[in-house]
């Protein structure tokens, strides 16, 4: 891998706009190195590499500028659907033919993406470990001794042996965290929502998302702008705006457990880079606060050892009850579970599940994120397919709590373990910091030196976001000027930034005005007379804020708006006057929800 050869979408996509490497080029040295490594068990259904090389050829007519995936090669899992492409969940009897993209893929090929084929997991998606497959077991990239990880296993081996930059996992439980540290590589599993599942075949199809397996946190972040947003499609997408990466924070709190409180099962290297990875947290200027991660232990017990099994059985009973030995038998053992659960152990554990979400946001009242170890320990494929099931759990013990409780993670390569084995940290944090993780887990990989995924690829310096201007003003939007609504491009087009979401304080209400295109009023009232209204806050430099702010029409102003916090920040309000011919559309607690609710009428 010369230098010549760009390894990172970045590299990659600048390659190509740049002309010293074709997308036709590209992929035709993905399915080289895929016939070099020569691992059938990576990939259930590889495309054509003609048709692949067509698809890359026919990119010339497009704008390259416009594309930010222009040419890169990617593998899907294969419990996600992609047109042309069976989606079998690694397994022959479940096997169908979709009609149409995920929303994922569809998303990635408008991009520039070449979908190349649709990789290995654990069957149904359920393991942490990669050998419950009847297409057979992907070779760790690492190690071919080690497990490669589940149930994501053949997308964390592709990225990681180099052979794509990125591919697509899922993640209910770690899939897409457990396998990027077994490859030394990052994975993004996004906050719930915030990428659409619609083509997805369900595990807990209340906790499941799709994740993102690439080389450098740049990388997986640049993915994910690409693919999130809201769809109709998916009656469990969240209109999440991902906002930006920005520079490494000052005053960055981190939590980390109790003294005595991690597990390791006895794994004194694991247990050893950990220490040396906080202390890179410590060097790079954040400050350690202790946390009781107990209440996040019992969370991660209530996934298999309460109701959201049932989940994972709804998807296949049908087949368990006419062909239950195409079922992998530690997939049916586990799966079978759910048919026994009743809806009151459901619901007490829904009750339970409710008190301990409380417990965290109390938690992260106190912290920016945590940082946990991604996996306690590793083992090898026979210590695995000697017991199944117990080494599997102990996997997921700094996993399967997240999504229960709406979390986002981001899974970074730590270190290179004195026995070759690599290890790596968890970031996690309430849903909707997914950028703020990405900030920081990008600076903490770069000071790591490690190289890239198992073939030694040098990471590149990484370039630093753009500071905020000391001038810069933010201004808070609370209608049209939303992410993705009908006058958001304004903002777009003055070069703002999209700083957060949050919420005024409970004290407005909310108007639909009569206006072209639909705008909505927003006016401060008394106390106790109004509610809590969904905003953004984006920044625009002190010139930009002067020409938004003098093309603003009437009846529409800039003022004061109290937040939900206590801070104060310039935003829209609404002359009052006008009011009287207006909606009043305070119960819908935000623009959005009013506007899909005209979109339904």
């Amino acid at each position: 891998m010369g230098a010549e050869q760009p390894e990172t979408i970045a590299a990659i996509v600048a390659a190509h706009r740049a002309g010293t490497v074709t997308p036709a080029q590209t992929v035709a040295r993905t399915y080289q190195r895929i016939r070099d490594h020569n691992d059938p068990a990576i990939f259930i259904n590889l495309r054509d590499e003609r048709d692949a090389i067509a698809e890359a050829e026919k990119l010339a007519e497009k704008d390259a500028a416009s594309l930010p995936l222009y040419g890169v090669p990617v593998a899907v899992k294969d419990n996600i659907d992609a047109l042309g492409f069976a989606t079998t969940a690694a397994c022959a009897a479940f096997s169908y033919m979709p009609m149409h993209d995920s929303t994922a893929v569809e998303r990635l090929r408008a991009a520039g993406a070449i979908i190349i084929g649709k990789t290995n997991l654990d069957q149904f998606a359920t393991g942490l470990v990669g050998v419950r497959s009847p297409y057979g077991i992907p070779k760790n990239s690492l190690r071919e001794d080690l497990i490669p990880g589940g149930s994501s296993s053949g997308s964390a081996v592709a990225v990681g042996a180099g052979l794509v930059p990125l591919s697509l996992g899922t993640d209910t439980a770690g899939s897409g965290r457990v396998p990027a540290m077994l490859n030394n590589i990052v994975g993004l599993k996004p906050s719930l929502g915030m990428i659409s599942t619609a083509g997805l075949v369900p595990a807990c199809r209340t906790l499941d998302c799709i994740s993102v397996f690439a080389l450098t946190v740049d990388d997986a972040a640049l993915a994910l702008s690409v693919m999130a947003g809201p769809d109709q499609a998916d009656p469990f997408s969240r209109d999440r705006p991902l906002g930006a990466t920005t520079p490494f924070p000052t005053n960055l709190r981190l939590g980390v457990p109790r003294d005595g409180q991690l597990i390791f099962f006895g794994d004194k290297n694991s247990e050893a880079d950990y220490g040396e990875a906080l202390k890179r947290w410590t060097a790079l200027g954040a400050t350690l606060v202790e946390f009781d991660l107990e209440p996040l232990y019992e969370t991660a017990r209530l996934l298999y050892e309460g109701p959201w099994v049932a989940e994972r059985y709804l998807v296949i009973k049908n087949l368990l009850a006419s062909a239950p030995d195409a079922i992998h038998p530690i997939t049916r053992e586990i799966t079978a579970a759910g048919a026994r659960l009743t809806a009151a152990e459901t619901f007490s554990a829904l009750y339970r599940l409710q008190g301990l979400r409380k417990i965290a946001e109390r938690t992260f009242a106190n912290v920016d994120a945590l940082v946990l170890p991604t996996a306690p320990t590793t083992y090898t494929t026979a210590q695995v397919l000697a017991n199944p099931i117990e080494l599997n759990s102990r996997l997921g013990t700094y996993t399967n709590f997240v999504n229960l409780l709406d979390l986002c993670g981001l899974a970074v390569p730590a270190s290179m373990r004195a026995d070759g084995i690599p290890f790596g940290i968890t970031l996690l944090a309430p849903a909707g910091r997914d950028a703020m993780l990405a900030s920081l887990g990008r600076v903490f990989h770069a000071d790591t030196g490690l190289t890239l995924g198992a073939k030694g690829v040098v990471q590149a310096p990484p370039v630093t976001p753009p500071a905020s201007s000391s001038d810069d003003i933010p201004i808070a939007v609370v209608g049209a000027h939303l992410s993705g609504m009908a006058l958001n491009s304004e903002l777009k087009a003055l070069n703002a930034t999209l700083i957060e979401a949050a919420r005024t304080a409970p004290d407005y209400k909310l108007y639909a005005l009569k206006t072209t295109p639909p705008k909505p009023g927003l006016l401060r009232v008394e106390a106790g007379n109004g509610a809590s209204i969904e905003l953004e806050i984006w920044s625009l430099s002190a010139a930009a804020f002067g020409k938004f702010v003098n093309a603003i029409p009437a009846p529409m102003a800039i003022g004061t708006i109290r937040l939900a916090d206590g801070r104060d920040v310039k935003g829209f309000i609404v002359e009052p006057e006008v009011l009287s011919q207006a909606r009043d559309i305070t119960a819908y607690g935000g623009w959005r929800k009013y506007m899909a609710e005209v979109a339904k009428t």
